[in-house]
């Protein structure tokens, strides 16, 4: 079984609290884009599984050398979760081929956990349903129950409360890596606790009709933290807006940049011309919908 994983962006992150255990409340608008891995799942004969030598149910494989394959993959929880769920002790192996880059703020990670989910569940017909598996992504962090779905949203809590936003229009976007990876568990320990603010109450549905709100729109509250420590996205942020973008956000904890841009033409047009800068590698996407 093969699934694609997309990526997505937050058009708006916001901290609105923080819970006695430490972890902090959000209100963000996440929504996918056409940037994805590959996950690909078979089921291994137990005969050929314990002549690799190998005394674990799961083989995680993945192109990229930086990927952890055992349980510091959040993939191989996802399967060793559903695996416990179903009372299933039947090998898998599972391939991941990156295309989405590692500490991007991109949901890398959390795609491919929710694509393994989804594999699994149709693929032993277990019959989980979305919210079921909404509730099983939540045990493995607060991105994945947002790609179980994988439609534009409003996300709250730490991922528990999920809004779709079904009257979403198709907008074109340059994404832009410069090659940096940030952890996420940092930026949230430095986040001061001064940042946090109350909810967004302002229509949504106002804010995306036209690109000339979206200023209103692409608020990150983690951004001056990873900017702090970073300048190279401060130089990305400006190179996306001298591009033509209506609007520049970095995504989620970082280090991707976006930029929002008003037709396919000035996307395309930006895109060609960031994809030659130097240390920098740029995407050309749209939000699906």
């Amino acid at each position: 079984m093969k699934i694609r994983a997309p990526a997505k962006i937050n058009l708006t992150l916001r901290v609105v609290g923080r819970r006695a255990d430490g972890y902090h409340l959000l209100d963000t608008i996440m929504v996918p884009v056409s940037l994805f891995d590959e996950i690909e799942i078979r089921q291994v004969h137990q005969s050929a599984f314990h002549r690799s030598g190998s005394s674990a149910l799961i083989d995680i494989h993945c192109n990229h050398p930086e990927v952890p394959l055992g349980r510091d993959n959040i993939a191989y929880r996802a399967a060793e979760l559903v695996m416990r769920k179903a009372k299933i002790r039947q090998p898998v192996e599972i391939r991941i081929r990156k295309k989405i880059p590692l500490g991007a703020g991109l949901g890398g990670g959390s795609t491919d956990a929710a694509a393994v989910l989804l594999g699994l569940n149709r693929m032993w017909k277990l019959h989980f349903s979305l919210p079921q598996l909404e509730r099983l992504a939540l045990q493995l962090g607060a991105d994945v129950p947002f790609f179980i779905r994988a439609k534009p949203a409003r996300v709250r809590g730490i991922g528990e409360k999920l809004r779709l936003l079904p009257k979403f229009r198709r907008r074109w976007i340059v994404l832009v890596y410069p090659g940096i990876s940030v952890a996420t568990a940092w930026v949230y320990a430095n986040l001061p606790p001064k940042l946090t603010k109350v909810g967004v109450n302002t229509s949504i549905a106002t804010l995306l009709e036209s690109v000339d709100k979206l200023d209103k729109l692409l608020v990150n509250d983690l951004e001056q933290i990873t900017l702090g420590r970073y300048p190279e996205i401060v130089r990305v942020k400006s190179m996306l807006s001298l591009a033509g973008a209506a609007g520049v956000l970095m995504s989620g904890s970082g280090s991707s940049v976006f930029g929002v841009f008003e037709s396919k033409r000035l996307a395309v047009k930006a895109y060609r011309r960031m994809r030659h800068e130097e240390g920098v590698q740029a995407f050309l996407v749209h939000v699906l919908n």
